[in-house]
């Protein structure tokens, strides 16, 4: 049996990886999100034309027909340039609402074409606010959702109701509003959504089939997990090769033992999360039955690892891993989102402890 990725997903892997690297440097970071150019058009038409775009659309549909593991994989390479385009909505959790809807077919296509972006709020389905909450009646949706993922400039959000539902609203929609919500990650835009009494298409009633929204909140946990995993590593690597540059005494501070201790924790805390990572997204689609566990398990552990190699690797980097100009920080408050999007380690652990019979859900 093989553990590990096969040569087309690695090939995938080199390929999405290579694009970010010459397309989303260091300094083009800083300028994209200095500049406010989140979702650049021509990082989403590059993207399309890679197919990662449609990678979990059907082929009939424009796309690839590929599973969670290959888009977690793109995900990653995504996150090791902390590239701002909405992926995770548009790519992952957009393909997985619509399917085997009447919408699909209107949608699909043009969100693996990257020429529409779909904004999705599910956070209430990991951890309701108060005063928050999409409720619908008949086909009317009233209510608001916050922390709706990659929702700023979407053209439609696809939001969880109180009920266990999906609805898709369009941006235009009578009765719909959308603000920017502030986070510390500007390589994303969160939104709030508010609805009044907006006509809506139900892409899932509520209560119908509660399998839907739980396989959809897995996905989101696990490529937020990879999304970290790929920030750790683009850390881990500039932290090694600064302690390998950077002199003090006369000598490169990576001789030092100290150094050489917290690049070796990072790396050995970091290499094991591959493969819990890789199998929570391959259990998806091959042993669905263990797949809502092992994303709680992802999503907790990586927002763990991923805030101490954060917190290690700055540290590496000393006074100058603070300072704007090192760009650590698009990285390291990327990974501190991720951690508490769609539930922090606390809330997702007990959501598994839930799931094996160790305590009540809710």
């Amino acid at each position: 049996m093989e553990f590990g990725l096969s040569e087309e997903q690695s090939m995938l892997t080199d390929s999405i990886r290579r694009f970010a690297d010459q397309n989303v440097d260091a300094e083009a970071l800083k300028s994209l999100v200095d500049g406010g150019e989140i979702a650049k058009p021509s990082l989403l038409r590059g993207l399309a034309e890679l197919g990662a775009l449609g990678i979990l659309t059907p082929e009939t549909a424009g796309g690839s027909g590929l599973g969670l593991l290959e888009a977690c994989l793109v995900q990653q390479a995504l996150g090791r340039n902390a590239v701002p385009v909405p992926f995770t909505a548009s790519a992952i959790l957009a393909p997985l609402a619509l399917a085997e809807t009447e919408a699909a077919e209107a949608w699909l296509p043009r969100l693996a074409s990257g020429e529409a972006r779909v904004g999705v709020g599910i956070g209430e389905a990991a951890g309701r606010r108060s005063g928050t909450g999409i409720e619908l009646l008949g086909t009317k949706a009233s209510g608001s959702a916050r922390f709706v993922i990659d929702g700023i400039d979407a053209d439609g959000w696809i939001l969880g109701t109180v009920g266990g539902g999906l609805v898709l609203v369009e941006r235009d929609a009578k009765g719909s509003s959308c603000s920017a919500l502030t986070t510390i990650d500007g390589t994303r835009g969160c939104a709030e959504v508010t609805l009044d009494a907006v006509q809506a298409t139900v892409l899932l009633e509520d209560g119908a089939d509660p399998s839907r929204l739980a396989r959809m909140l897995a996905a989101g946990r696990t490529a937020l997990a990879f999304d970290t995993l790929g920030a750790c590593e683009r850390m881990l690597e500039r932290a090694v090769a600064y302690a390998l540059e950077r002199k003090q005494f006369g000598r490169v501070i990576g001789s030092f033992q100290a150094v050489k201790h917290l690049c070796a924790e990072m790396a050995a805390d970091l290499e094991p999360c591959h493969s819990l990572l890789w199998y929570a997204a391959y259990a998806a689609d091959a042993y669905p039955d263990e797949f809502e566990l092992m994303a709680c398990h992802a999503k907790a552990h990586m927002g763990e690892v991923g805030q101490f190699i954060a917190r290690t690797s700055t540290e590496v980097h000393g006074g100058m891993g603070f300072t704007h100009e090192m760009g650590l920080h698009y990285f390291f408050k990327r990974i501190g989102v991720n951690r508490q999007l769609l539930g922090n380690p606390d809330q997702v652990r007990q959501h598994a402890a839930a799931l094996q019979g160790w305590r009540r859900a809710g």
